[in-house]
């Protein structure tokens, strides 16, 4: 079992910045290949970004290519989002999920590949 905790999201104005954290308590962290979804109102829940359990791999949704970054701490126990040139299409809830990796460099980019999620984020972008 893990528990993961988002926080960071906010109201920023077009062209603006946040980090997005998720802290995670329970098991062994670094054992877990971790991602971000997000959910906009009316819409399914999206890929953004994922790390393997190692932090030598990354994978972005073409939306957040360019202007997110993912990484990891696993001394921390913690995974970031960093969010630069956010756009209105941005607002969203995001999501941080994680699931145990038997692969150090493996990525996992579908909701249901994810067993454990935090309660969620909310962004908003203004224009």
């Amino acid at each position: 079992q893990v528990q993961l905790v988002e926080s960071g999201g906010g109201l920023v104005q077009a062209g603006g910045s946040l980090r997005l954290s998720c802290a995670a308590s329970g098991r062994t962290f670094s054992i877990y290949a971790m991602g971000w979804f997000r959910q906009a109102p009316g819409k399914e829940r999206e890929f953004v970004a994922t790390i393997s359990r190692s932090g030598g791999s990354t994978r972005y949704a073409d939306s957040a290519k360019g202007r997110f970054t993912i990484s990891r701490d696993n001394a921390k126990n913690t995974v970031y989002l960093q969010m630069n040139s956010l756009k209105p299409e941005d607002t969203a809830v995001y999501y941080c999920a994680a699931v145990f990796s038997y692969l150090p460099e493996a990525t996992m980019t579908s909701v249901p590949s994810y067993n454990y999620w935090g309660q969620g984020t909310q962004v908003t972008v203004s224009s």
